[in-house]
């Protein structure tokens, strides 16, 4: 018997695999009712929901650092009066709907401008923050150092409205103020519609804050509020989400009716471990829903998976009976014939082989056995038996893949014309609008951050800047406020990761004072007024600058230039697509990190300029399903819309995403089909490779081996590769040739 190895196991393996990709081919392209479209969108909820979760955070975080960084440019030995405090921050900021600035030891108001703010769960914290030991023996205040302003909280007002109050120690003289500032919570900038509602809720499912149509029912809010409101425990994508999301389909109306469910997306605008965010410990959640109109279209495939399934099933069975009976049952006898001349065993001729490596074989030992009897070696020509066993494993491999290359190149394509639900196509534009709002904002509190810089250094240039006659003193003077300018230049870009240079500009277009990179003002041009301003048009890196004029400063402005990839990180948005800044002229500012960008190149593709060129005429976010003959793109552009220091950019946000990157029933269908080809061409190429390998290259060898043992050849020690039928043969060759090599020639 020869020993366990060579045809057997590659064949079996190989009969088994094929059984098993025939029955995950009838699996998985099985029909899924209701479940192809219901995916994609309800996947395009959730990332929906991812944007608002961020777009709320960041903007709840800008609130809290922009009154922090304020209140620490007003420090200083002499305190700033409170009045003049706040007229500054009004000048600057117009996101708080009231302002003031109140004593923690006593709570006694110093000063307030605008709505009333709810002081007194505010100061039952600053109390509990401060302690006793802010105060000494005397009453006095122990310094405003020992000062702790207590975490953003929310307040809920008698008429129901939420308010955010955020808190920044004033620092100056010998007393501590608190710095206080009220904000409406407002939804994400998501734009809703008759069919989507927008809500901002707690952590316990309470509403907060809401848009677009009322909801019916709430218990899936609550739902959804408690599954964000958990752990976070996945590492975000870049520019991706860091928390909890998901989604679910809710139904509004009871029954199996298609025209009474709800798509639900929803996502914690809370913060990831070791993250800092101010605004993360709310607790709060953005959840997005939206009316799913007709059951989804499912994609038969369940009879052609069938088909495909008892194709291959056949297949199986035939080519492991070919390869038994062309390779496998051969060896077996070859091994049987040798062993019995190796024995001695001469009375009987050797058999005949079918296939040309087992007929020459065995015409080779049929040589032997007649040697052994006393005849002399002779020289003939090779056995044609047939055909070749490395052909019989090509012909097979052909059959095999005749069946699984179709499935993996040909059959089941989406192409072109695959049915996009139009909720895809909305949802893509809305996602751009709000990353084109996203990045307005952005672009604007960067210039509320530079213009309040403007302030500070403001401060020291009155009563010396407009003096001609200004003697030896008043430069000195001047040299000590350009260095206290530098002094917040650089506190400024080091607290501020968005610019990579802050600088100071007088009425000329000179650098004063600047911290950070090389300014890139075009030299001898005159500072911009108070704005957001391209500076060029051209070259490897785009530059984009803030410009806000210093008060009474006889021209000079203060100016923070954008890092590009601040610019970048503003428009990385997964689920998004192919993601652009473009200028007025469609060129290219800023890409997502995924695909990268090549500065002030054009938009890839003529649909996307057209598109861009729309949205700009009309002022709104537009979007289009493109088709081609071999795919389709959900194609989207949102101008900037709102104002601000950002008005006179007409930049855009551009995006395309594949229709194949969406979970469609079309694609499903198509990838479970590739799939199985795939699956088919691995067993395939793995097993018959592996047949190649160990039993017909050997038995190749074996088969010249044996006509030259035949020949006369007696010098040539035969000793086998493998412990297998082929290895068996040989060792029985080598036991002929040491008999026949003997002086007497037979036993």
């Amino acid at each position: 018997m020869p020993l366990l190895g060579g045809a057997r196991p590659p064949i079996a393996a190989l009969l088994a695999l094929l059984l098993a990709v025939a029955g995950a081919t009838a699996l998985v392209l099985g029909d899924r009712d209701r479940a192809g479209t219901d995916t994609a969108v309800l996947g395009s909820q959730q990332r929906v929901a991812e944007d608002g979760a961020l777009s709320l955070r960041a903007s709840l975080d800008e609130s809290v650092t922009d009154l922090q960084r304020a209140a620490a440019l007003f420090a200083g030995p002499e305190p700033v009066a409170a009045d003049t405090a706040l007229d500054k921050l009004g000048k600057v900021y117009n996101k708080w709907r009231g302002t003031a600035v109140i004593d923690p030891v006593d709570g006694t108001l110093l000063a307030a401008r605008g709505e009333n703010i709810p002081l007194a769960p505010l100061l039952k914290d600053v109390k509990g923050a401060t302690g006793a030991g802010n105060a000494g023996k005397d009453g006095k205040s122990a310094g405003p150092g020992e000062l702790t302003a207590p975490a953003p909280q929310l307040v809920r007002l008698r008429s129901g409205e939420t308010r955010m109050l955020v808190t920044a120690p004033l620092r100056g003289g010998d007393r501590p103020r608190l710095l206080v500032a009220s904000g409406t919570l407002n939804v994400p900038g998501i734009s809703t519609g008759e069919n989507r509602s927008l809500l901002v809720v707690d952590s316990a499912g309470t509403v907060l804050a809401s848009d677009g149509p009322p909801v019916a029912r709430t218990s899936w809010a609550k739902q959804a509020a408690r599954t964000a409101a958990s752990n976070f425990t996945r590492t975000p994508e870049p520019g991706g989400h860091p928390g909890a999301s998901g989604h679910l389909m809710a139904r509004t109306g009871g029954g199996d009716s298609g025209d009474r469910r709800t798509a639900v997306g929803y996502a914690a605008a809370g913060r990831a471990p070791g993250e800092n965010s101010p605004a993360g410990g709310l607790g709060l959640s953005v959840i997005t829903s939206v009316k799913v109109t007709g059951d989804p279209a499912a994609v038969r495939t369940q009879a052609f998976g069938l088909v495909a399934a008892g194709v291959l099933l056949v297949l199986a069975l035939v080519v492991t009976w070919v390869l038994m009976r062309t390779v496998q049952r051969p060896l077996l006898q070859l091994y049987l014939e040798s062993r019995r001349l190796g024995r001695g065993e001469l009375d009987r001729p050797v058999r005949r082989f079918r296939g040309r490596e087992p007929a020459r074989i065995g015409a080779a030992l049929e040589s032997l056995r007649r040697q052994s009897l006393g005849e002399r070696p002779t020289r003939t020509g090779r056995a044609r038996g047939g055909f070749g066993t490395r052909g019989t494993v090509i012909v097979c491999g052909v059959l095999l893949l005749a069946w699984a290359a179709p499935l993996l190149l040909l059959l089941n394509r989406a192409g072109g014309s695959v049915t996009v639900p139009k909720q895809l196509v909305e949802d893509q534009r809305r996602r751009t609008d709000t990353a084109a709002d996203r990045v307005r904002k952005a672009l604007n509190e960067g210039w509320a951050d530079v213009a309040s810089v403007a302030q500070i250094v403001g401060a020291g240039t009155k009563g010396t800047k407009n003096d001609k006659d200004a003697g030896s003193g008043d430069a000195k003077d001047a040299a000590k406020d350009t260095a206290a300018d530098r002094t917040v230049l650089e506190t400024t870009l080091r607290e501020h990761p968005r610019y990579r240079a802050v600088y100071v500009l007088d009425g000329d277009g000179k650098v004063v004072a600047r911290a950070g990179a090389s300014p890139r003002h075009p030299a001898g041009r005159k500072p911009y007024p108070d704005s957001v301003a391209q500076l060029n048009t051209s070259g490897k890196e785009p530059a984009v600058a803030a410009y806000a004029a210093v008060p009474d400063g006889n021209g000079r402005t203060v100016v923070g230039e954008y890092d590009p990839q601040f610019l970048v990180s503003m428009v990385t948005r997964p689920g998004l697509g192919q993601v652009w800044l473009v200028d007025k002229k469609h060129r290219v500012i800023a890409a997502d990190r995924q695909h990268g960008f090549r500065a002030f190149s054009k938009l890839p593709g003529g649909h996307l300029d057209s598109l861009a060129a729309k949205a700009r005429k009309d002022s709104d976010g537009k979007a289009v399903l493109h088709r081609s003959a071999r795919s389709a793109s959900l194609a989207a552009a949102a101008p900037f819309t709102g104002g601000g220091a950002v008005k006179g950019l007409e930049w855009q946000v551009v995006s395309e995403q594949p229709t194949s990157w969406l979970k469609l029933p079309e694609y499903t269908a198509e990838r479970h089909t590739m799939l199985a080809g795939l699956l088919g061409v691995t067993a395939a190429v793995a097993c018959l490779g592996w047949l190649h390998i160990i039993v017909i290259r050997p038995l190749r060898s074996l088969a010249d081996k044996a006509e030259a043992l035949a020949a006369g050849d007696r010098k040539t020690v035969l000793f086998p590769q493998h412990h297998d039928e082929v290895g068996a043969v040989v060792r029985n060759l080598e036991l002929i040739r040491q008999r026949l090599a003997r002086p007497s020639g037979r036993n």
